[in-house]
């Protein structure tokens, strides 16, 4: 997969976190793991080795989110608009 398509997995999952953050603590710890581990798998991917940073980085934003964003005031919109792009830029190149 490309760095957009795996990128754009990954906000659907953040997307998912969003939608049920405060219905369903089970569905929303779902989402949540499912997150980190497409996370944990991009950045494992050695053609990702220049992205990394990047990668790892949106992976803290994430958790901050999951968190409440006490650390860096991430949001949960903020990323659904960050992981977007990625989606339309997989949606572009096919």
């Amino acid at each position: 997969m490309s760095l957009a398509e795996q990128m754009g997995n990954i906000g659907s999952e953040v997307g998912r976190a969003r939608l049920w953050r405060g219905k369903d603590p089970q569905m929303f710890e779902g989402a949540v793991g499912r997150a980190l581990e497409l996370f944990d798998l991009t950045a494992a991917d050695p053609r990702r080795r220049l992205r990394l940073k990047e990668i790892l980085r949106a992976r803290e934003f994430f958790l901050d989110a999951v968190e409440g964003g006490s650390e860096y005031g991430s949001t949960f919109e903020y990323l659904d608009r960050y992981f977007l792009s990625f989606a339309f830029a997989s949606r572009i190149a096919r």
